[in-house]
């Protein structure tokens, strides 16, 4: 009989998207493929610790395994005495769903690179510049990739200089304004400021979750969403639209609101959903991305112009996030979305270890 690979499926995280990951993570557990694959839940806690499996299942919504509980390993039901991390073999791939800071950022992906470990999804570059929506930002100018207008402002610079900054900020953009944490996720700490008080506001809001912050103009338009799959030779899905119960799409409108929607597809030209998918594709090589993303876009009202937003290295991974309906509707489903993730970390991983690392 053949041997099923060993798959620890690595969540919770210190980040403000700690939550988001649980979800995400219950849903590939119960959805991977028990015909090929042993799951290992790994969860780390607020505080960063890192939990056993027993731990880490209680850390799952409702406190169980969304699966046949002898499958990870326990005798009988939730409460069971679980096996110690690696007491049972090592494992053969990592898949990685932390959302946000200390996960997608480019920090675990280095540890498990240390680790000589495979892994789902971007490398360390990719992952930290798919964080960083600053140096992101950056490098679709540089590859003439259209994206909205950004001024960074480092938290440090607020307290002695906030008065010419805001007045700079206004100077260059007006209002409305969008103002977000540089490196973080799941739209935790942005505000849309209308005017100079909810602007200060913003600021120190954002302040709040990372050192530097972005602020950019705001599009009227419409949200268009893409996702991405492959490595060396990637491929984009159908792109979908989010119709947000909100003025914009904010955590409330994500998580909490039910009054958001999805349109898949996207009620697009032929030649829009041409150009979405060919700058998602861009927007992932520019990156340095494998693996998965997803690219977010703005259908500009006025102009018509598609702008790319943001690229999202570990996007939502619910049975009913964007980034697998979108793949769903293109004909992949989500389980064999997770297997073929799976399958290109293991290319992806073979292929490193023809690479020298000393004389």
């Amino acid at each position: 009989m053949k041997k099923k690979i060993r798959v620890a499926v690595l969540f919770g995280g210190r980040s403000g998207e700690h939550e988001v990951s649980l979800r995400s993570a219950a849903s590939v557990i119960a959805a991977i493929d028990r015909s090929k694959y042993e799951v290992l839940p790994v969860a780390i806690a607020k505080s960063g610790k890192w939990l056993s499996i027993k731990e880490s299942v209680k850390m799952l919504p409702d406190g169980r395994p969304p699966v046949n509980p002898r499958l990870l390993g326990f005798e009988s039901g939730p409460v069971a005495i679980a096996p110690e991390p690696g007491s049972a073999g090592p494992v053969d791939v990592v898949f990685p769903v932390l959302h946000g800071t200390f996960g997608e950022d480019g920090t675990v992906q280095g540890l498990l690179e240390l680790a000589g470990v495979a892994y789902v999804g971007a490398g360390v570059l990719g992952s930290a510049v798919g964080m960083d929506k600053d140096v992101m930002k950056r490098l679709f100018r540089e590859r003439n990739l259209p994206t909205p207008d950004h001024v960074a402002v480092l938290r440090n610079r607020l307290a002695s200089q906030r008065n010419r900054l805001v007045r700079g900020l206004e100077t260059r953009f007006g209002y409305p304004v969008f103002v977000k944490p540089a490196n973080l996720g799941s739209s935790v700490g942005i505000s849309k400021a209308h005017d100079r008080q909810e602007l200060d506001a913003a600021l120190d809001l954002a302040a709040q979750f990372d050192r530097k912050i972005i602020v950019e103009q705001a599009i009227e338009g419409r949200e268009i969403e893409c996702s991405v799959l492959g490595n060396d030779e990637p491929e984009a899905s159908l792109p979908g639209e989010i119709i947000p119960s909100r003025e914009f799409y904010d955590y409330q409108a994500k998580y909490v609101d039910e009054g958001s929607r999805l349109l898949i597809p996207a009620p697009l030209t032929p030649a829009q959903t041409r150009r979405v998918r060919r700058l998602a594709v861009e927007a992932f090589l520019t990156c340095e991305c494998c693996g998965m993303a997803r690219v977010d876009f703005f259908l500009e009202k006025r102009s018509g112009r598609i702008l790319v937003n943001e690229i999202n290295t570990i996007p939502g991974f619910t049975s009913i996030s964007m980034y697998p309906k979108l793949w769903e509707a293109s004909g992949l489903a989500y389980k064999d979305l997770i297997d073929r993730l799976i399958q290109l970390a293991l290319e992806r991983h073979s292929e490193k270890t023809r690479t020298r690392y000393s004389i």
